[in-house]
């Protein structure tokens, strides 16, 4: 077993999504302004890449799910093992588990670029509401084109120095983070959690790459109160299939939730 320490920091206090502040996480009874998931994910893969190299960025697949909040100055015990073929990776602060990942070599064909759709363009982004979420309608597409600059910043915000992203291949940070701007790019969303994703490398990301990301809702419920989204999101490069990522989130969270 190999452990590996890190500091948790939010670096989303100032996007839209509020439960990165303070005030609102509170009241939906959080001890404080929750670290995004991308983040969180960032520190664990670090371990993953350093066993592996990038061959882990381009051929393997990883199941992240969340399970507790990590909050600002959060000190993160991230244990990996690997059995079998199968790596597994855990996260704890606050003597809790915040979250485990699972990663295996993708043995899988490609899959085609025509799984999903470019939506039509939309004038404006309407507030998130249950009936607006259109199960099997895809988002309009859009290309993300990143560049060394926020390359370097996805890969300090959780403290990772490894040389291959000084190279030019792009952080899991901002990869599992680009994912959320898919789902904001299309809804004001006032505070939402995300709760786990799969990530299906195909080939590796680089910096400079014209990168269209392709979207879609495939699933939405509802549980304790909480409203719930399953989100298809495909990145292509010249035309191929990089990553895939099953992104899940609560979009719509129960007011008068129990503390975490």
């Amino acid at each position: 077993m190999r452990v590996y320490q890190a500091t948790a920091r939010n670096f989303a206090e100032a996007t839209e999504n509020r439960i990165h502040s303070d005030e609102v996480a509170a009241q939906f009874g959080f001890a404080g302004a929750l670290v995004a998931g991308a983040a969180v994910f960032g520190h664990m893969t670090r371990p993953l890449v350093e066993a592996l190299g990038t061959d882990w960025l381009a051929n393997w697949t990883a199941d992240v799910r969340f399970l507790k909040p990590a909050y600002h100055g959060d000190s993160l015990t991230i244990h990996h093992e690997a059995a079998c073929g199968e790596h597994t990776v855990r996260c704890h602060a606050r003597g809790v588990l915040l979250a485990e990942l699972t990663s295996t070599r993708d043995e899988t064909a490609e899959s085609e670029p025509a799984t999903i759709g470019a939506g039509a363009a939309i004038d404006e982004r309407p507030e998130i509401l249950w009936d607006n979420v259109v199960v099997n309608e895809p988002f309009p597409a859009w290309t993300w084109s990143p560049d060394a600059i926020a390359n370097a910043e996805s890969a300090a915000q959780v403290e990772d120095d490894l040389d291959c992203y000084r190279s030019g291949v792009i952080h899991p940070n901002a990869i599992l983070g680009t994912a959320n701007h898919a789902f904001t790019r299309r809804y004001i969303l006032p505070a939402w959690i995300h709760v786990g994703s799969t990530v299906r490398f195909h080939r590796l990301l680089r910096v400079d790459d014209a990168i269209e990301v392709r979207t879609v809702p495939t699933r939405k419920w509802q549980r304790k109160g909480h409203e719930f989204v399953s989100l298809d999101i495909a990145y292509l490069v010249d035309g191929a299939v990089a990553a895939e990522i099953r992104h899940v989130s609560i979009f719509r969270v129960r007011s008068d939730r129990a503390p975490a």
